[in-house]
């Protein structure tokens, strides 16, 4: 009896779930939630995490840092300028995953492609997500070395969730063949992402000179493992047109107001940081080093006055202003203090007139890198068609004139920039090796604050400008510059053979110190 009182009593509850379950799991959709992908919406956001994911930590604080465009006085944000803290260095990582809303760059990319690839009309998007993944990846293999690349991104398609980590050369050679294979699809009569592509707008033409300007910039970094390779690509990429004009600059442009998401990155971050007011301390201890003042000084650069201040009272009872004056100019000098300095006041950093303005554009690529690298391509005997010293010249002229795009503060005479060329003569006479030390300094100068990850790259491949190191008690590198970002320490847990095998490969440790395949 006490069993069929408890089963009548249960009865109704049964039924109850049962009605409950009934459409259940159509009302526990999200309406406000897409359940496909939508390709232009996903690579956008694509183009927006590859460029600004981690910018403070990795190029502010730590390739700022390390090739010494900035200093600190503080020991936790030195991780450039002292080599400490790695852990700046992992936050890269997050291209791959993390915060939906801040990373994720290379899921995102692979489902446009996997979205658009079946269907003959969406060529020119295909093309358009593979040339962008192609320069992604080579922002994450330039930083990591041998990183997932083959097999990432799989996770919702392949239900992989330890993608094995392919080797850079691997990676290298699989990018330059994306590049040429997605330039060459391209079909005029075919629908691009428009307004969803925040560079081009989905101009064909554009897409394809960036294309083969990546091609040449990757070319050019197997120089020291594989110069027939080198050759190869980079006549490829010259013979098929790169960006030489500046109506042809790859940017992204942003606009100041009260939705902080549509403000440029770099001076959000840079003004969240340290420079949000003039005068007196700020959080990380920042100014602009010793090494880069001291360098514009003594070549007479212009760029000196567009990009850097120092705040002065003209009076006591005043408020501060930003001076540009060349004679107030002083960097501050790397690793030097462990407190605020008594003189913090009088060094040097960004301009709010140019830099740190909310509405600066981005610059992806540039003409002043292109004519650099094909400068070097004339040194090296692939590119006949014009001289070093010409492509030089245009590169200085191009990297002077850039800085336009930030405002009426940043315009610079072509008096100026004559009287910098004639004061710095391009070293027709020189040895191979020394045009090199002069372009890539110069590459250090022109991609300044836009492209601190190439500065790094060409630094490490080239070896110029010449740094010297710091050696601050404690440091992570026994007083070594750093040459590799660290891969974080979750992948020897949730993916720990594969990353296991990468690192034996890559010297056996997962330090700053370590290199990279293309680093000889």
């Amino acid at each position: 009896m006490k069993k069929l009182l408890r089963l009548l009593y249960l009865a109704p509850v049964a039924l109850l779930f049962a009605s409950c379950d009934n459409g259940f799991e159509e009302m526990n959709v999200n309406p406000n939630a897409s359940t496909s992908v939508v390709p232009g919406f996903l690579f956008t956001r694509a183009q927006l995490t590859t460029v600004s994911n981690n910018y403070t930590g990795a190029a502010y604080l730590t390739i700022g840092g390390s090739m010494q465009h900035f200093a600190t006085y503080k020991e936790v944000p030195g991780a450039g300028d002292k080599y400490f803290n790695f852990s700046y260095s992992t936050g890269s990582w997050a291209l791959y995953g993390g915060d939906p809303a801040t990373a994720g760059a290379v899921i995102d990319i692979e489902q446009v492609i996997e979205a658009v690839k079946t269907v003959p009309a969406d060529v020119n998007k295909l093309s358009v997500a593979r040339i962008w993944k192609a320069y992604l990846y080579h922002r994450l293999t330039d930083l990591y070395g041998d990183v997932p690349y083959s097999e990432a991104g799989k996770a919702l398609t392949d239900k992989n969730y330890t993608p094995k980590y392919d080797e850079q050369s691997a990676i290298y050679a699989d990018m330059l063949k994306e590049l040429e294979q997605a330039i060459g699809a391209f079909d005029p009569a075919q629908a691009t992402f428009g307004t969803s592509d925040l560079i081009y707008g989905g101009d064909i033409a554009k897409w394809k000179k960036f294309g083969y300007s990546l091609m040449l910039r990757l070319g050019m970094r197997l120089t020291q493992v594989d110069a027939t390779m080198a050759k190869t690509w980079v006549q490829k990429a010259i013979a098929g047109g790169v960006i030489t004009s500046d109506t042809d600059i790859a940017t992204i442009a942003y606009v100041d107001g009260s939705v902080t998401a549509s403000r440029n990155f770099i001076s959000s971050g840079l003004m969240g940081t340290d420079y949000v007011s003039p005068g007196g301390d700020n959080v990380e201890g920042g100014k602009f080093a010793k090494t880069l003042i001291d360098h514009l000084k003594t070549t007479k650069d212009p760029r000196l006055n567009v990009i850097s201040v120092v705040w002065v009272k003209p009076t006591s009872a005043s408020a501060y202003v930003a001076d540009t004056a060349t004679a107030l100019q002083k960097g501050m000098p790397n690793a030097a203090f462990n407190s605020l300095p008594p003189d913090f006041d009088s060094y040097s950093e960004p301009n709010p007139n140019t830099i740190l303005k909310y509405n600066a554009p981005l610059l992806v690529f540039t003409t002043a890198e292109t004519h650099l690298l094909l400068a070097e391509a004339a040194v090296r005997g692939w590119y006949t068609a014009t001289t070093a010293e010409a492509e030089y010249k245009s590169a200085v002229t191009a990297g002077m004139k850039q800085w336009t795009l930030f405002g009426t503060a940043g315009v610079i005479s072509d008096a100026k920039i004559n009287a910098y060329i004639a004061a710095n003569p391009y070293k027709t006479s020189g040895t191979v090796e020394e045009q090199i030390e002069q372009i890539s300094t110069q590459k250090w100068v022109a991609l300044f604050l836009e492209d601190e990850y190439e500065i790094f790259s060409n630094w490490r491949r080239t070896g110029y400008p010449k740094l010297t190191p710091t050696n601050y008690p404690g440091n992570l590198t026994g007083g070594k510059i750093p040459t590799r970002f660290q891969i974080p320490d979750s992948e020897g847990i949730y993916n720990e053979a594969n990353f296991i095998q990468a690192r034996t490969r890559q010297g056996g440790t997962n330090s700053l110190s370590s290199i990279v395949w293309w680093d000889k």
